[in-house]
C-alpha cells in the first residue's frame, strides 16, 4: 500500500499521510532467511527505497518500537518533531476483568505460547521446557500453543507431536487463518505462565513484542531470555523469571520452585499490574497527533 499512498499524495494538492512503521521490514527480510540470498537483497533494497521516499513525504512518522529511531537510516534526515513512538501496548475490551487463576499443587502448571509460531520465536524451547517441567513437577504441566504458523514443516511437526497425545501439550490452531484475538486473551486469563522464549536475532533483539505487554496487562508471570529491554520490565514489576535458553532443565526447575505455592501469587507482581502495560499512555500521544493534523 505504501507505493499507492505516495501516488495518491502526488495526484492531489495538500494531501497528508502518516507513515506507520510497524516493523523494520528491510532488516527482517535480509536476516530471517525466508527467501533466497539474492531475493533477500533485492527485496530489502526495494523496501528501503520506498520507505525512504515515504519518510521524506510523510506529514508524520509513527514507530512501533523506540529502537527504530536509531535503526532506520531514512530517519536521520527527518526532524525529530515529525517522529512519534507508539508502542504496541494492551487495550482491554470495556468492562473486561483480568483474573489470574490460582494454582493448586495437584493440578498442571498451565504454560502459554501465543501469537506467531516459529522457530525464531522459540517454539522448540517451549516444547522442551514443558516436557521437562511435566516430568519434574508432581502436578505436571500443560503447554497450550495458540496462534498462527506460516512454516508448513513446523506445522507438520507440531501436529505429529500432538498425535502422540503427550499429556503436557495442547494445540489451538486454525487452518490457513490466525486465531481470533479474543481466544488468545481467554487463554492468557486461564494460564499460569507465559513463554517468550525468542531466539537471539537482529530483527527482534531491540524490540518489545506485543504479547509482552499483553501478559503484563493480565498479570501473567513470564519466562524470558536474557535481553536488556525485556529484563528491565520483568525485574521492575516482578513479572517473571529471566532464563538461559541453553539451560532449559535449570529453567524448568527454577519455575517449579517459584510457582510451587499453595495459594495464588508466588511472589510475582508484588505491586499489581503495571499501568505501563496499557494503551492509555499511547492514546494520549495519538490524539495529540491527530489534533495537530
Amino acid at each position: 500500500l505504501l507505493p499507492l499512498t505516495l501516488l495518491w499524495q502526488r495526484l492531489g494538492r495538500g494531501r497528508r499521510f502518516v507513515y506507520d512503521v510497524r516493523e523494520n521490514y528491510a532488516l527482517n527480510v535480509s536476516t530471517q532467511r525466508v527467501y533466497g540470498s539474492l531475493t533477500r537483497r533485492w527485496l530489502a533494497a526495494g523496501l528501503r527505497w520506498v520507505e525512504t521516499r515515504a519518510a521524506r513525504r510523510a506529514w508524520a512518522i509513527i514507530l512501533a518500537e523506540e529502537s527504530y529511531a536509531g535503526e532506520l537510516p531514512y530517519l536521520r534526515d527527518v526532524p525529530a518533531g515529525r517522529v512519534l513512538v507508539l508502542e504496541n501496548k494492551y487495550q482491554p475490551p470495556p468492562a473486561t476483568a483480568l483474573p489470574r487463576p490460582p494454582l493448586a499443587p495437584a493440578e498442571p502448571l498451565r504454560l502459554l505460547y501465543s501469537g506467531t509460531i516459529s522457530v525464531l520465536n522459540g517454539i522448540h524451547q517451549a516444547l522442551s521446557l514443558a516436557e521437562e517441567l511435566h516430568r519434574i513437577r508432581p502436578g505436571g504441566a500443560l503447554l497450550t500453543i495458540i496462534g498462527f504458523c506460516q512454516q508448513p514443516e513446523l506445522l507438520r511437526l507440531l501436529r505429529q507431536v500432538a498425535q502422540t497425545r503427550p499429556p503436557w501439550l495442547r494445540l489451538v490452531l486454525r487452518e490457513g487463518a490466525p486465531v481470533p484475538h479474543a481466544a488468545i486473551v481467554a487463554e492468557i486469563q486461564q494460564s499460569h505462565v507465559g513463554l517468550l522464549l525468542y531466539q537471539p536475532h537482529l530483527s527482534t533483539e531491540r524490540c518489545r513484542p506485543t504479547k509482552l505487554f499483553e501478559y503484563l496487562a493480565h498479570g501473567l508471570p513470564m519466562l524470558v531470555p536474557a535481553n536488556p529491554l525485556w529484563e528491565t520490565l520483568i525485574r521492575r514489576y516482578g513479572a517473571g523469571l529471566v532464563i538461559d535458553l541453553h539451560q532449559l532443565p535449570a529453567a524448568a526447575l527454577a519455575l517449579h520452585r517459584a510457582t510451587d505455592q499453595p495459594a495464588d501469587g508466588a511472589g510475582f507482581y508484588p505491586h499489581g499490574v503495571p499501568a505501563e502495560a496499557f494503551w492509555a499512555s499511547e492514546a494520549v500521544k495519538l490524539r495529540a497527533l491527530v489534533d495537530a493534523m
